[in-house]
């Protein structure tokens, strides 16, 4: 069953899981090609409640969900409750307004099973005249991929602008096609009134474990050195809690955050944008990596908090650190990161933002392939198959004294323990096959 309003969040993890996923795995948000684009189209409403503010309710949904099972129903009933949350995290504090430029953002709902959801919302003010209320298109997906729903919302933002009714044949048609593999492209024929029929062409990037990331968006708001930092205390499994005004910059670099720890994945609470209702997860004594909106910073501050890094993305400066962050990394990888970073902020030929990405991406890959690359010499493996990690052999191997104080640290993090627990499964069915 999906969580509920309160409970969800708490429960959120890592969209870039996309890394790990295998077709089929019902823990990762990443579902192999083929499959349904997505689960539903809902709209998003603010409506106007007796005390005089305004609560954002579904008041779309397609296609309609009749013939679920009882159980289907309750599940389906609390992601549905849970939706119009992240749709306006701000808080019900809305009046009418003239002019509002839409914004793109994305939230992740975990079910009890671990399956992922992701929100891929669009809010626009409809068209009219005078003064008016926005509304939020959210496209409910176990599918990764940011940029391709965000083209998605292109078009149904397109024909909003024209009428509801236009949108339910995109969406239908969109519904009939699969999802291509990496790389590929899939067309979708679509009719417009005045325009004729159009071809919309959606192709998928090439590097799947990149395909639900911008990384120019957290260059363009960080120093190299900042980035770093944070990583570090990402690595460690810390307390990170950024903040922005605009949803999208929130969703955008915290997206960006968690992939960068690729081949590993964050394994803990994980709610990129936190709706003004939920402000006290800061008070979590567990790892957690949060967005809040920069107007409840006082109120965050108020908070009876552990220990955590506090990122101002508007600023682009710490608020608030642990203190050691410039120690966590060995110097000398540290450096090189740095270079390679400062390198691709100051690069004019790379344009594109899967450039970006891939050099960046390559950049921490690197870093990890470095420290604990060799973690595969030292899984013994059993003759039924079954392998056991060798973690104090593994942390000896390393020469170097201040590689191995880092590998020390990063060996007890939930992300390295769960990635070895695969790498032990890993033989098995091809010892099978023998």
């Amino acid at each position: 069953a999906t969580e509920g309003k309160q409970e969800a969040p708490a429960a959120e993890k890592n969209p870039s899981q996309v890394s790990q996923g295998k077709p089929g795995e019902r823990s990762s948000v990443f579902c192999s090609a083929g499959q349904f684009f997505f689960e539903y189209l809902v709209v998003v409403s603010l409506k106007k409640t007796p005390d005089g503010r305004y609560e954002p309710k579904i008041t779309y949904q397609f296609p309609k969900r009749e013939n679920l099972l009882k159980g289907q129903k309750e599940e389906e009933e609390r992601l549905l409750q849970a939706i119009p949350l992240f749709c306006f995290p701000d808080g019900n504090n809305w009046a009418p307004v003239a002019e509002f430029p839409s914004e793109t953002f994305s939230f992740v709902l975990t079910n009890v099973d671990g399956s992922r959801k992701i929100g891929y919302c669009r809010r626009l003010l409809p068209s009219g005249r005078g003064v008016r209320l926005p509304e939020v298109f959210c496209i409910i997906s176990c599918l990764g991929c940011f940029g391709l729903f965000s083209k998605i919302l292109d078009e149904v933002e397109k024909r909003r602008q024209i009428s509801m009714a236009v949108i339910y044949p995109f969406m239908q048609g969109l519904r009939e096609s699969s999802f291509p593999a990496p790389g590929k492209t899939v067309t979708i024929k679509s009719f417009i009134p005045d325009s004729g029929t159009e071809l919309i062409e959606l192709t998928r990037p090439v590097d799947a474990h990149l395909e639900h990331v911008e990384f120019q968006a957290l260059l363009q708001r960080l120093s190299p050195q900042l980035i770093l930092y944070i990583f570090a205390s990402a690595v460690l499994e810390r307390r990170l809690i950024f903040l922005a005004e605009e949803l999208s910059v929130l969703s955008q670099c915290i997206h960006a955050v968690a992939a960068l720890l690729y081949p590993f994945t964050w394994a803990h609470t994980y709610i990129p944008v936190v709706p003004e209702c939920l402000l006290d997860t800061v008070c979590c004594p567990t790892p957690f990596m949060v967005g809040i909106q920069r107007r409840h910073l006082e109120r965050v501050l108020d908070q009876p908090m552990e220990e955590a890094l506090i990122v101002d993305l508007c600023e682009g400066k710490i608020l608030q650190a642990v203190g050691d962050e410039e120690e966590i990394l060995p110097i000398k990888l540290q450096n090189e990161m740095l270079t390679s970073l400062n390198r691709h902020n100051n690069n004019n030929n790379v344009h594109t933002s899967e450039q970006v990405n891939a050099l960046v991406s390559e950049a921490f890959v690197h870093f990890f392939v470095r420290m604990v690359g060799h973690y595969t010499s030292h899984i013994k493996w059993s003759k039924n198959g079954s392998g056991i990690f060798q973690e104090r052999a593994f942390c000896k191997a390393i020469t170097s004294k201040t590689n191995r104080k880092f590998v020390k640290k990063f060996v007890k993090t939930n992300m390295f323990s769960l990635f070895i627990e695969e790498a032990e499964k890993r033989r098995m069915p091809q010892e099978g096959k023998r």
